[in-house]
């Protein structure tokens, strides 16, 4: 029975909300990581093989040295949130053990509620960023629909000449042009292979990460402000308790001091 009480104190200590918020974080993370990776690689191969484009040398800024920079930052944005998800369950668990443990020896300090503010300034402006992050992220799958519908209605229309032009999106300069059409046999060969198909799906699955680790950020959000508001109720309540007891301290000290007096007075 004392371990079936130990096991039950253990599971009643744990954040679950903050936990569920973790794991959402994580696999949302790890769709636009991964996914977000490996679709920049298929653009990078579908760009040289059907637009005939080439990287260009020295240290000029086209469109193959921005991919590369992306995967850099994807690398980046894996690493930290690992980190930054850890950190946010550690204080789940520390804001749990301090509320549940109120009348024990665990005692809220003002520095603990100092990282609990700055833990929601952060989540704060993290959620602002991986809107920015869903937002851009929605720009390549806005461009790969375009090109599978172009696909699609040659097979559909018989006879149309469709055109994509990269100079519309940003990618090339607008003294190059780089345009593949509907009569061209790079044009049938990029819309008959699997290539294009796996990157446009892959842009896709990330731009869902992208928005699952907003959702995250808002459930941490929730979490944090419930958090801190318990944490708030708590000092309160420890303040009450330290008060209550000092005054109970003083009146029996005086209850003591009387005492004295009158049996000093009777002898």
């Amino acid at each position: 029975m004392g371990c079936f009480e130990c096991c039950i104190k253990c599971l009643g200590g744990i954040p679950y909300a903050s936990l569920l918020a973790t794991i959402l974080l994580y696999a949302g993370v790890a769709l636009f990581c991964g996914c977000g990776h490996e679709a920049l690689s298929g653009t990078v191969n579908i760009l040289q093989t059907y637009f005939e484009m080439a990287r260009t040398a020295g240290d000029t800024l086209d469109v193959f040295t921005m991919i590369d920079i992306f995967k850099y930052v994807i690398y980046g944005i894996a690493a930290a949130f690992f980190v930054y998800g850890i950190l946010l369950m550690v204080e789940g668990f520390f804001t749990t053990g301090a509320i549940k443990d109120l009348y024990g020896d665990f005692k809220i300090t003002t520095c603990g509620r100092c990282v609990s503010a700055w833990f929601i300034m952060m989540t704060y402006l993290f959620m602002l960023a991986w809107l920015g992050v869903t937002a851009f992220t929605s720009l390549p799958v806005y461009m790969y629909f375009n090109l599978w519908t172009i696909c699609r209605n040659s097979t559909l229309v018989e006879g149309a000449n469709l055109c994509l032009d990269l100079r519309q999106f940003g990618i090339v300069t607008i003294g190059e042009e780089k345009k593949i059409c509907t009569v061209s046999e790079n044009f049938l060969r990029m819309c008959e292979s699997t290539e294009l198909n796996m990157t446009f799906h892959l842009f896709i699955v990330a731009l869902a990460g992208a928005g699952a680790a907003v959702i995250a950020m808002v459930h941490y959000l929730m979490v944090l402000s419930a958090n801190w508001a318990y944490v708030k109720d708590a000092c309160r309540m420890q303040k009450y308790e330290d008060i209550k007891s000092k005054e109970e301290q003083e009146l029996h000290d005086i209850h003591s001091t009387r005492s004295k007096e009158r049996l000093n007075a009777y002898t």
